[in-house]
């Protein structure tokens, strides 16, 4: 099946939605509209064994420690999150697993009722680690991947031998019965890697394979300028990914994450395959989430305690407030805290071609962070949107 971002599933030989189900959106983010809570990413250290050179964290083995939350205020947070009820929790870093604690969190988690993900470069897993992690309630395990062999991966990520131990990982958390899921970062140095990477992925049962467009956070705003795909470049990426979904046959997933306008060229591969089902499909509102989460059907807190929209908008400017003074419930249902009232009444204000573009009800404008990182406002155009104004 495909979901593409905040894309369609239905295309050509890949399964329709189920009774009920959203066919824009993982099924763990169909949650938010049962309850109206956001998935919450938690940072949780800053402290990581590698040095990826497009971390939107800046994590790495000097960062970590200083000012992150202590055991018992994570698990007050763990408490205050479910007591909310989120309906996911994702735990990430920098590397989660590097957190001394993080089995403390992850049982009280569990024994709270609240679902959880892991984030994690998968270098720290094997057998009994990914056991571990099945018995304290964690349901998937995302590992990061940035290639289909050693060379590219590890020029990435800045420490040889990262890639077998990731791959090691990735088996170990399948063999206990957990399911996995590739992140890759699609850049120049990376795209080629795209179909190798999918089919290492098919042989390894892999359920999930998830395709991160590059976005300027954290040291990812360093080489965005240079590493960042063009229009083009990404566009005939996004036609591979959607080439490869359509010919699945083992039931991985695709999606894509921080371009919600890959929808719109979605459509287009999909009326040229299957007029019939496009028609249908467009006829009417599109089912699902158009646009970007941020702030609204997904939140980040940093490992300090810091909310924010998501976890490429960790700045200053977009700083919502601290969990450590207020509960995260509060803080995400004041209707009159500034920032969030920016990322939730976007549409209405965006500029440029996202303001005036004829796919706003499918798009939303796409995100942000870009628009603000390459024009200082975030209700400018995406610069990333293939589109012409």
């Amino acid at each position: 099946m495909i979901r593409l971002s905040h894309c369609l599933r239905g295309i050509p030989g890949i399964h329709p939605p189920a009774a009920g189900e959203s066919c824009q959106v993982p099924r763990e983010y169909l949650a938010y509209a049962r309850t109206g809570r956001p998935v919450v990413f938690w940072n949780v250290t800053s402290a990581c064994n590698l040095a990826c050179t497009h971390c939107y964290a800046q994590a790495g083995p000097r960062a970590g420690g200083q000012g992150e939350l202590a055991t018992a205020e994570a698990l007050s947070l763990v408490d205050d999150l479910a007591g909310f009820g989120v309906p996911l929790l994702i735990l990430s870093g920098g590397e989660p697993l590097l957190r001394q604690d993080i089995w403390e969190i992850l049982a009280r988690a569990r024994d709270r009722g609240l679902p959880t993900a892991i984030s994690t470069n998968g270098t720290l897993i094997d057998e009994g680690t990914a056991g571990r992690l099945r018995d304290h309630g964690v349901g998937y395990v995302g590992i990061s991947l940035d290639g289909a062999g050693a060379a590219v991966h590890e020029r990435a990520r800045g420490v040889a031998g990262s890639f077998g131990r990731a791959i090691d990982g990735l088996r170990s958390c399948s063999r206990a019965g957990i399911k996995t899921g590739i992140r890759f970062t699609a850049t120049r140095d990376t795209a080629g890697e795209l179909g190798p990477l999918v089919s290492l992925a098919r042989e390894m049962g892999v359920g999930r394979f998830c395709v991160y467009w590059l976005v300027p956070s954290g040291r990812g705003s360093r080489i965005y300028g240079e590493k960042c795909l063009d229009r083009s470049d990404a566009v005939r990426l996004l036609d591979e990914l959607y080439d490869l979904a359509r010919d699945e046959t083992g039931g991985m997933e695709y999606l894509t994450v921080d371009a919600p306008q890959d929808l719109i060229r979605i459509l287009v591969r999909l009326k040229a395959d299957d007029p019939a089902r496009y028609e249908s499909l467009t006829g009417g509102p599109v089912p699902g989430f158009p646009a970007c989460s941020a702030g609204d059907r997904v939140a980040c807190i940093d490992p300090a305690g810091g909310v924010y929209p998501c976890q490429f908008a960790r700045l200053g400017e977009f700083f919502v407030g601290s969990a450590r003074e207020r509960t995260f419930g509060d803080l995400w249902t004041d209707p009159l805290n500034p920032v969030l009232r920016t990322f939730r009444e976007k549409a209405g204000n965006l500029k440029g071609k996202c303001g005036t573009c004829v796919h706003m009800s499918l798009c939303g404008g796409g995100c942000r962070i870009r628009a603000y990182h390459a024009l200082g406002d975030i209700h400018a155009g995406d610069p990333f949107c293939p589109l012409q104004p």
